[in-house]
Protein backbone atom coordinates (compact mmCIF):
# COMPACT_ATOMS: atom_id res chain seq x y z
CA UNK A 1 0.00 0.00 0.00
CA UNK A 2 1.01 3.64 -0.34
CA UNK A 3 1.89 5.48 2.84
CA UNK A 4 3.67 8.59 4.10
CA UNK A 5 6.85 7.28 5.70
CA UNK A 6 10.16 8.10 7.27
CA UNK A 7 13.17 5.83 6.77
CA UNK A 8 15.04 7.58 9.57
CA UNK A 9 14.78 10.70 11.70
CA UNK A 10 15.22 13.52 11.18
CA UNK A 11 14.15 13.33 7.56
CA UNK A 12 11.53 14.57 5.10
CA UNK A 13 8.35 12.49 4.81
CA UNK A 14 7.90 10.70 1.49
CA UNK A 15 5.22 8.56 -0.12
CA UNK A 16 6.46 4.98 -0.45
CA UNK A 17 5.14 1.45 -0.80
CA UNK A 18 4.91 -0.60 2.41
CA UNK A 19 3.18 -3.83 3.41
CA UNK A 20 -0.52 -3.57 4.13
CA UNK A 21 -1.03 -4.21 7.86
CA UNK A 22 -3.11 -7.08 9.20
CA UNK A 23 -5.39 -6.64 12.20
CA UNK A 24 -4.25 -8.39 15.35
CA UNK A 25 -6.65 -9.62 18.03
CA UNK A 26 -8.89 -6.78 19.14
CA UNK A 27 -8.06 -4.57 16.15
CA UNK A 28 -9.86 -3.19 13.13
CA UNK A 29 -8.33 -2.89 9.69
CA UNK A 30 -9.60 0.41 8.28
CA UNK A 31 -9.44 1.44 4.64
CA UNK A 32 -8.49 5.09 5.08
CA UNK A 33 -10.43 7.69 3.11
CA UNK A 34 -8.98 10.75 4.83
CA UNK A 35 -6.44 11.71 7.47
CA UNK A 36 -4.87 14.95 8.67
CA UNK A 37 -1.63 16.39 9.99
CA UNK A 38 -0.88 17.13 13.63
CA UNK A 39 2.02 18.61 15.53
CA UNK A 40 3.35 15.18 16.50
CA UNK A 41 3.87 14.36 12.82
CA UNK A 42 6.17 17.36 12.36
CA UNK A 43 7.91 16.61 15.66
CA UNK A 44 8.50 13.00 14.66
CA UNK A 45 9.93 13.96 11.26
CA UNK A 46 12.23 16.43 13.00
CA UNK A 47 13.50 13.75 15.38
CA UNK A 48 12.02 15.29 18.52
CA UNK A 49 10.00 12.24 19.63
CA UNK A 50 12.70 9.61 19.38
CA UNK A 51 13.69 9.98 23.03
CA UNK A 52 10.13 9.45 24.24
CA UNK A 53 8.61 6.70 22.08
CA UNK A 54 9.81 3.62 20.24
CA UNK A 55 10.15 4.20 16.48
CA UNK A 56 9.64 1.36 14.00
CA UNK A 57 10.91 1.93 10.48
CA UNK A 58 9.76 2.40 7.84
CA UNK A 59 7.72 4.67 10.07
CA UNK A 60 4.23 5.44 8.78
CA UNK A 61 3.13 8.85 10.07
CA UNK A 62 -0.34 10.02 11.06
CA UNK A 63 -2.86 9.66 13.89
CA UNK A 64 -6.21 11.00 12.65
CA UNK A 65 -8.19 8.79 10.29
CA UNK A 66 -11.62 8.28 8.74
CA UNK A 67 -12.69 5.44 6.50
CA UNK A 68 -14.46 2.09 6.49
CA UNK A 69 -13.85 -1.16 8.34
CA UNK A 70 -12.16 -3.60 5.96
CA UNK A 71 -11.56 -6.54 8.32
CA UNK A 72 -11.91 -7.51 11.99
CA UNK A 73 -9.26 -9.00 14.23
CA UNK A 74 -10.04 -11.90 16.49
CA UNK A 75 -12.46 -11.11 19.31
CA UNK A 76 -13.70 -7.76 17.98
CA UNK A 77 -17.29 -6.97 18.85
CA UNK A 78 -19.47 -3.96 18.11
CA UNK A 79 -18.22 -3.36 14.57
CA UNK A 80 -18.86 -5.03 11.23
CA UNK A 81 -17.10 -4.86 7.90
CA UNK A 82 -18.28 -1.76 6.03
CA UNK A 83 -18.86 0.44 9.09
CA UNK A 84 -17.87 4.07 8.51
CA UNK A 85 -15.49 4.95 11.35
CA UNK A 86 -13.07 7.67 12.44
CA UNK A 87 -10.75 8.39 15.30
CA UNK A 88 -7.13 8.33 16.37
CA UNK A 89 -4.64 5.55 15.63
CA UNK A 90 -3.08 4.81 19.00
CA UNK A 91 -0.19 2.40 19.41
CA UNK A 92 2.53 2.21 22.10
CA UNK A 93 5.07 2.99 19.38
CA UNK A 94 5.34 5.22 16.33
CA UNK A 95 5.36 3.64 12.90
CA UNK A 96 1.86 2.25 12.22
CA UNK A 97 0.16 5.52 11.41
CA UNK A 98 -2.87 6.61 9.44
CA UNK A 99 -1.34 8.57 6.54
CA UNK A 100 -1.75 5.49 4.40
CA UNK A 101 -4.27 3.53 2.40
CA UNK A 102 -4.90 1.22 5.39
CA UNK A 103 -4.38 1.40 9.14
CA UNK A 104 -5.01 -0.97 12.05
CA UNK A 105 -6.53 0.48 15.22
CA UNK A 106 -7.68 -0.95 18.57
CA UNK A 107 -11.43 -1.49 18.44
CA UNK A 108 -11.81 -0.71 22.14
CA UNK A 109 -10.36 2.81 22.15
CA UNK A 110 -9.87 5.75 19.85
CA UNK A 111 -12.50 4.83 17.27
CA UNK A 112 -16.19 5.70 16.75
CA UNK A 113 -18.76 5.56 13.99
CA UNK A 114 -19.17 8.47 11.61
CA UNK A 115 -22.75 9.79 11.94
CA UNK A 116 -24.88 10.70 8.95
CA UNK A 117 -24.16 14.19 7.69
CA UNK A 118 -20.42 14.15 8.44
CA UNK A 119 -18.06 13.67 5.50
CA UNK A 120 -14.84 11.69 5.69
CA UNK A 121 -12.67 14.77 5.19
CA UNK A 122 -14.06 16.43 8.30
CA UNK A 123 -14.11 13.23 10.34
CA UNK A 124 -10.50 12.53 9.39
CA UNK A 125 -9.39 15.89 10.80
CA UNK A 126 -11.40 15.83 14.02
CA UNK A 127 -9.93 13.25 16.39
CA UNK A 128 -6.67 14.58 17.83
CA UNK A 129 -7.50 18.29 17.75
CA UNK A 130 -11.08 17.85 18.89
CA UNK A 131 -10.26 15.55 21.79
CA UNK A 132 -7.40 17.80 22.89
CA UNK A 133 -9.68 20.84 22.85
CA UNK A 134 -12.38 19.07 24.88
CA UNK A 135 -9.95 17.68 27.46
CA UNK A 136 -8.32 21.11 27.84
CA UNK A 137 -11.63 22.90 28.40
CA UNK A 138 -12.78 20.22 30.82
CA UNK A 139 -9.50 20.46 32.76
CA UNK A 140 -10.00 24.16 33.46
CA UNK A 141 -13.71 23.50 34.17
CA UNK A 142 -14.70 26.36 31.88
CA UNK A 143 -18.27 27.43 32.50
CA UNK A 144 -20.74 30.04 31.27
CA UNK A 145 -19.73 33.64 31.91
CA UNK A 146 -16.06 32.91 32.54
CA UNK A 147 -13.25 34.41 30.45
CA UNK A 148 -10.79 32.15 28.68
CA UNK A 149 -7.62 33.12 26.82
CA UNK A 150 -6.83 30.69 23.98
CA UNK A 151 -3.23 31.05 22.85
CA UNK A 152 -2.63 29.47 19.47
CA UNK A 153 -6.22 29.96 18.36
CA UNK A 154 -5.53 29.66 14.64
CA UNK A 155 -4.20 26.10 14.91
CA UNK A 156 -6.21 22.90 14.75
CA UNK A 157 -6.76 22.54 18.50
CA UNK A 158 -7.24 26.26 19.02
CA UNK A 159 -9.77 26.74 16.24
CA UNK A 160 -11.96 23.98 17.66
CA UNK A 161 -11.45 25.20 21.24
CA UNK A 162 -12.66 28.69 20.25
CA UNK A 163 -15.92 27.23 19.02
CA UNK A 164 -16.38 24.86 21.95
CA UNK A 165 -15.62 27.58 24.51
CA UNK A 166 -18.07 29.99 22.88
CA UNK A 167 -20.72 27.26 22.90
CA UNK A 168 -20.24 26.93 26.67
CA UNK A 169 -21.11 30.59 27.03
CA UNK A 170 -17.60 31.74 27.88
CA UNK A 171 -16.06 35.07 26.94
CA UNK A 172 -13.31 34.14 24.49
CA UNK A 173 -10.04 36.00 24.02
CA UNK A 174 -7.93 34.47 21.25
CA UNK A 175 -4.45 35.18 19.93
CA UNK A 176 -3.82 35.61 16.21
CA UNK A 177 -1.78 37.71 13.85
CA UNK A 178 -3.54 40.73 12.34
CA UNK A 179 -5.05 40.18 8.90
CA UNK A 180 -5.95 36.79 7.48
CA UNK A 181 -5.26 34.91 10.71
CA UNK A 182 -7.55 37.22 12.68
CA UNK A 183 -10.26 36.94 10.02
CA UNK A 184 -10.01 33.16 10.22
CA UNK A 185 -10.41 33.10 14.01
CA UNK A 186 -13.29 35.57 14.14
CA UNK A 187 -15.07 33.61 11.41
CA UNK A 188 -15.05 30.36 13.38
CA UNK A 189 -18.21 31.13 15.34
CA UNK A 190 -21.14 33.50 15.35
CA UNK A 191 -20.29 34.46 18.94
CA UNK A 192 -18.02 37.41 19.67
CA UNK A 193 -14.33 36.55 19.84
CA UNK A 194 -11.88 39.14 21.17
CA UNK A 195 -8.70 38.74 19.12
CA UNK A 196 -5.36 39.98 20.45
CA UNK A 197 -2.06 40.16 18.57
CA UNK A 198 0.45 37.84 20.25
CA UNK A 199 3.33 39.66 18.53
CA UNK A 200 2.44 42.91 20.36
CA UNK A 201 1.87 43.87 24.00
CA UNK A 202 -0.07 40.75 24.93
CA UNK A 203 -0.49 41.62 28.60
CA UNK A 204 -1.75 45.12 27.83
CA UNK A 205 -4.24 43.84 25.27
CA UNK A 206 -5.58 41.11 27.56
CA UNK A 207 -5.79 43.40 30.61
CA UNK A 208 -7.78 45.90 28.56
CA UNK A 209 -10.43 43.20 28.07
CA UNK A 210 -10.09 41.44 31.45
CA UNK A 211 -8.60 43.93 33.95
CA UNK A 212 -8.70 41.47 36.88
CA UNK A 213 -7.20 38.68 34.82
CA UNK A 214 -8.77 35.80 32.91
CA UNK A 215 -10.34 32.78 34.57
CA UNK A 216 -8.62 30.23 32.37
CA UNK A 217 -5.86 29.91 29.78
CA UNK A 218 -5.46 27.29 27.08
CA UNK A 219 -1.71 27.21 26.50
CA UNK A 220 -1.32 25.78 23.01
CA UNK A 221 1.65 27.99 22.10
CA UNK A 222 3.82 30.72 23.57
CA UNK A 223 5.47 31.36 26.95
CA UNK A 224 3.50 29.55 29.64
CA UNK A 225 4.96 31.51 32.54
CA UNK A 226 3.99 34.78 30.85
CA UNK A 227 0.48 33.48 30.32
CA UNK A 228 0.15 32.37 33.94
CA UNK A 229 0.63 36.00 34.95
CA UNK A 230 -2.52 36.92 33.01
CA UNK A 231 -4.72 34.69 35.17
CA UNK A 232 -6.71 35.94 38.13
CA UNK A 233 -5.64 34.47 41.51
CA UNK A 234 -6.84 30.88 41.60
CA UNK A 235 -7.09 30.69 37.82
CA UNK A 236 -6.63 27.54 35.74
CA UNK A 237 -4.17 26.86 32.90
CA UNK A 238 -4.30 23.85 30.57
CA UNK A 239 -1.07 23.27 28.65
CA UNK A 240 -0.54 20.99 25.68
CA UNK A 241 3.15 21.93 25.46
CA UNK A 242 4.41 20.19 28.60
CA UNK A 243 4.17 23.09 31.06
CA UNK A 244 3.99 21.90 34.68
CA UNK A 245 3.14 23.41 38.05
CA UNK A 246 6.84 23.82 38.82
CA UNK A 247 7.18 26.12 35.80
CA UNK A 248 4.83 28.74 37.29
CA UNK A 249 6.12 29.00 40.86
CA UNK A 250 5.09 32.27 42.46
CA UNK A 251 1.71 32.37 40.69
CA UNK A 252 -1.52 31.43 42.47
CA UNK A 253 -2.74 29.30 39.57
CA UNK A 254 -3.27 25.62 38.81
CA UNK A 255 -1.57 24.03 35.81
CA UNK A 256 -3.03 21.01 34.02
CA UNK A 257 -0.58 19.22 31.72
CA UNK A 258 -2.80 17.85 28.95
CA UNK A 259 -2.69 14.44 27.35
CA UNK A 260 -5.65 14.03 25.01
CA UNK A 261 -7.89 11.04 25.57
CA UNK A 262 -9.78 10.35 22.33
CA UNK A 263 -12.21 7.80 23.75
CA UNK A 264 -15.38 6.81 21.91
CA UNK A 265 -17.55 9.04 24.09
CA UNK A 266 -15.59 12.20 23.25
CA UNK A 267 -15.27 11.29 19.57
CA UNK A 268 -18.99 10.55 19.26
CA UNK A 269 -19.94 13.81 20.98
CA UNK A 270 -17.69 15.82 18.69
CA UNK A 271 -19.02 14.11 15.55
CA UNK A 272 -22.62 14.67 16.62
CA UNK A 273 -21.89 18.38 17.07
CA UNK A 274 -20.43 18.48 13.57
CA UNK A 275 -23.46 16.66 12.19
CA UNK A 276 -25.85 19.12 13.85
CA UNK A 277 -23.93 22.15 12.56
CA UNK A 278 -22.94 23.26 16.07
CA UNK A 279 -19.24 22.65 15.35
CA UNK A 280 -17.23 23.21 12.18
CA UNK A 281 -14.08 21.24 11.45
CA UNK A 282 -11.71 23.97 10.21
CA UNK A 283 -10.18 22.14 7.23
CA UNK A 284 -8.54 24.87 5.18
CA UNK A 285 -6.60 22.73 2.70
CA UNK A 286 -6.78 19.17 1.41
CA UNK A 287 -3.96 17.35 -0.39
CA UNK A 288 -3.94 13.97 -2.13
CA UNK A 289 -1.70 11.37 -0.55
CA UNK A 290 0.80 11.75 -3.40
CA UNK A 291 1.34 15.39 -2.39
CA UNK A 292 2.00 14.69 1.28
CA UNK A 293 5.37 16.45 1.13
CA UNK A 294 3.63 19.65 0.04
CA UNK A 295 1.06 19.17 2.80
CA UNK A 296 3.82 18.96 5.41
CA UNK A 297 5.47 22.10 4.00
CA UNK A 298 2.18 24.01 4.23
CA UNK A 299 1.61 22.79 7.77
CA UNK A 300 5.10 23.79 8.82
CA UNK A 301 4.58 27.24 7.26
CA UNK A 302 1.68 27.86 9.63
CA UNK A 303 -1.40 27.36 7.46
CA UNK A 304 -4.33 28.02 9.84
CA UNK A 305 -6.84 25.36 10.84
CA UNK A 306 -6.46 21.74 9.78
CA UNK A 307 -4.70 20.29 6.74
CA UNK A 308 -6.41 17.14 5.47
CA UNK A 309 -4.97 14.37 3.31
CA UNK A 310 -7.14 12.32 0.96
CA UNK A 311 -5.90 8.74 1.13
CA UNK A 312 -8.37 6.89 -1.09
Amino acid sequence: MRAVTLESVPSTPAVTEVDTPRPEAGELLVKVAAASLNGIDLATAAGYTQAFMEHRFPLVLGQDFAGSVEALGEGVEGFVVGDAVFGVALKPYLGAGSLAEYVTVPAAHGVARIPAGVNAGDAGALGVAGATAVVSLDAVALSEGETVLIVGASGGVGSLAVQLAAARGAKVIATARPGAQTDFVTGLTGAEVHVVDFTGDLEGQVRAIAPEGVDAVLHLAGDGAQLAALLRPGGQLASTTGLTQDDVKGHDVTVHTIMANPDARILTSLAEQVASGALRVPVTATYPLEQATEAFAAFGAGTPGKIAVSCS
